[in-house]
């Protein structure tokens, strides 16, 4: 079983890797695309989690909601990488 924070790892994780920072946003529907089909809800769920506690920015737009790591949160963000994945920032 995957723990919770494994996922908002892997989730900030991808994002890191795309250089999502600030202004540069890709789709809500593209964080869960490379997840085991049983594991999407879950995804989705966590994704909205990390909205919440503004490490995530999101911005609504009228062909679906988009998103982006929290610059000001980088140090946070970087911390929740860092204890799953080997990153070198």
């Amino acid at each position: 079983m995957v723990s919770d924070e494994e996922l908002a790892s892997t989730i900030l994780h991808k994002l890191v890797r795309k250089r999502k920072w600030g202004h540069s946003h890709t789709s809500f529907a593209n964080l869960s695309k490379s997840a085991p089909s049983h594991l999407k809800g879950d995804f989705k769920r966590i994704a909205e989690q990390l909205i919440k506690e503004r490490l995530l920015i999101s911005k609504p737009t009228s062909y679906g909601l988009e998103v982006s790591l929290n610059p000001q949160k980088a140090e946070k963000i970087k911390q929740i990488v860092r204890k799953y994945f080997r990153t070198a920032f």
